[in-house]
């Protein structure tokens, strides 16, 4: 059984307005069980593509639940990806409104902004270290238009990998000079370390998770170009964001970043 197009604008409107309204939705695989990861990405791009047409912008991608630890919380065998858009980007220090989200959690990765173009098939590993200008430590805020994030594989990748908001530290470093394949991370909460993780969970090292998001977009057609922000996956699992005070996310030898979170309703 397929998918009709029809049924991809309906899925793709469905979860636009749970986003909008911040109301989550049924998870499309059960009102429309012909939903594969195939069709999943076609509801993605039609969402990405009106966004840009309004006037947002595509400045990465991202690459998720990669980590065993982010597979076993979510239910997943297999990890997700999406686009980032520019409109999703928070800068660190700011504060963010819980309201704004649906049912948030709090991940952290490094993020790698690309000095030159990288398009599958067949991306090695030397050629993600060639193509990456710098490494940025990055807390990215993932959200789900499902209701309790009650999601299969092709229920993430519709709504866009479950993408919420990005924050970017502002220690730019080469990753010449980090040694990614071990690197310890934690997440505080009002200063109380609440989770830990190492970089070696994204994928035994998160260029080699790259090159994986590379050749997967190559697929459909997709490569990824300079200037852009990739990012491989959290090397920890992801917690909940439901109360008010101050996230902090940090890479020992490589930095970190940090913002509020304020509760009104």
């Amino acid at each position: 059984m397929t998918v009709l197009a029809t049924e991809l604008d309906q899925v793709a409107a469905a979860l636009r307005t749970a986003r909008r309204d911040r109301r989550p939705v049924t998870a499309p695989t059960a009102t429309w069980p012909a939903l594969d990861a195939d069709a999943a990405f076609e509801v993605q791009r039609i969402n990405v593509d009106l966004a840009v047409a309004g006037g947002d912008r595509v400045v990465g991608h991202k690459l998720g639940n990669i980590a065993k630890a982010m597979q076993d919380a979510f239910g997943l065998d297999q990890p997700d990806y999406g686009f980032l858009l520019a409109s999703t980007f928070a800068y660190e220090g700011t504060t963010l409104a819980r309201e704004s989200y649906i049912e948030p959690f709090v991940e952290l990765e490094p993020a790698f902004v690309l000095g030159r173009d990288l398009r599958g098939p067949n991306v090695t590993v030397a050629e993600v270290i060639s193509a990456v200008d710098y490494a940025l430590p990055a807390i990215e805020i993932i959200d789900s238009r499902v209701q309790n994030w009650a999601i299969d594989l092709p229920d993430t990748l519709a709504d866009n990998g479950s993408t919420g908001s990005v924050l970017l530290g502002g220690t730019p470093r080469p990753i010449t000079e980090l040694s990614l394949r071990n690197t310890r991370g934690a997440l505080y909460f009002n200063g109380r370390e609440v989770i830990t993780g190492n970089t070696g969970h994204i994928l035994g090292n998160p260029v080699n998770a790259v090159a994986w998001l590379a050749n997967r977009l190559a697929d459909y057609g997709i490569g990824f170009e300079a200037g852009q922000v990739i990012l491989p996956g959290s090397c920890l699992q992801a917690v909940p964001m439901n109360e008010p005070g101050r996230w902090e996310g940090v890479f020992d030898g490589f930095g970190g970043v940090g913002f509020e979170v304020a509760v009104t309703g």
